[in-house]
């Protein structure tokens, strides 16, 4: 009777058996298959150590001279065929900042006659920056002056002049050259962009 127990007992026991040997083997393949695959890629190779230092200077550099971070950091640059640090050239952003258009209307008309002729020529004009309001404050500062130049281009516009086809967009050109020209005599900057004829008129 005992004997017919323990039979019983051993053989409950060796389905049990069976299946933690089978788990037991089947983690070990698993195991193996990842340890290989990790040792096949290289990842216990020994990498040499990067301060956060060099990796930071290496993008800098990458990205002044349009290219891609290199992988392996700054370093001294003799592997990748790029310069040293030190020779690198950092780009100055301009000092002033441009925002969106913005523009001003001239409060007073400016009228002046024609070269060699009785005719006359009227006109109000707006000016046009992508800069701050210095560029209009700068205007306004030294309006007279300004408005000096502008009528001593429009002087020099003969009868001829006014039938080309360009005629108003040159005069525009001439005007902004030399409003920039004295703001930057006066404050080192200019900044008037465009000129447009809110009013225009010859007669």
């Amino acid at each position: 009777m005992a004997e017919e127990d323990n039979e019983t007992e051993g053989k409950k026991k060796s389905p049990i058996l069976k299946i933690l040997l089978l788990v037991i083997g089947v983690i070990i393949l698993l195991a193996g298959t990842v340890f290989g695959t990790l040792f096949a890629t290289g990842f216990f190779d020994e990498k040499p150590a990067i301060s956060a230092e060099e990796a930071l200077e290496g993008a800098e550099g990458a990205a002044l001279e349009g290219r891609p971070a290199a992988a392996g950091g700054g370093g001294d640059g003799a592997s990748s065929g790029s310069p040293p640090a030190v020779d690198r050239v950092t780009r100055q952003s301009p000092e002033l900042t441009r925002f969106e258009f913005r523009y001003h209307e001239v409060d007073r008309e400016f009228l002046v006659n024609l070269t060699n002729s009785r005719r006359v020529m009227q006109v109000q004009l707006a000016l046009m920056t992508r800069y701050d309001e210095r560029v209009f404050d700068n205007f306004m500062k030294h309006e007279f002056a300004i408005r000096s130049v502008t009528l001593d281009v429009m002087r020099q516009v003969t009868e001829a002049d006014t039938t080309a086809p360009d005629f108003r967009v040159k005069l525009a050109e001439n005007i902004r050259e030399a409003m920039n020209a004295k703001l930057e005599e006066f404050e080192d900057f200019g900044g008037i962009e465009e000129i447009y004829f809110t009013t225009f008129v010859i007669q």
